[in-house]
């Protein structure tokens, strides 16, 4: 059995001005929403570019190592291979939290004050 979704709401929310959408977007509180985002996308973004071409580099230029095997059929390209996976994986989830906990907050209460709750 499906659960059922709940109606939409009928509330209807004030549009803010293309003046008040400059005037947040200018303001302390919408620059901090932005520099909690940058401090932590863009060098996790770098790191895991940095990974990953070391990834592909190592396969390209580096053969013998990433071919020596490690237990059985298990080579050191496999297991790089399978981290990728994983850090794609945690990074995901590490951003997951540091969303919910620092930048939906901020978000949302800027959100709600441009649409007249506050």
């Amino acid at each position: 059995m499906a659960a059922e979704a709940p109606p939409p709401s009928t509330e209807q929310h004030k549009l803010p001005s293309p003046e008040e959408f400059s005037e947040v977007q200018e303001s302390a509180e919408f620059g901090e929403l932005r520099r909690s985002y940058r401090s932590f996308a863009f060098p996790l973004t770098i790191a895991f570019i940095a990974w990953y071409l070391l990834y592909v580099l190592l396969s390209n230029y580096a053969g013998g190592f990433m071919g020596a095997k490690l237990f059985g059929n298990i080579n050191v390209a496999f297991v790089f291979g399978v981290l990728q996976f994983v850090t794609t994986f945690l990074i995901a989830w590490w951003y997951s939290r540091h969303a919910a906990a620092k930048l939906d907050p901020k978000a949302e209460a800027i959100k709600t004050r441009m649409e007249g709750g506050a």
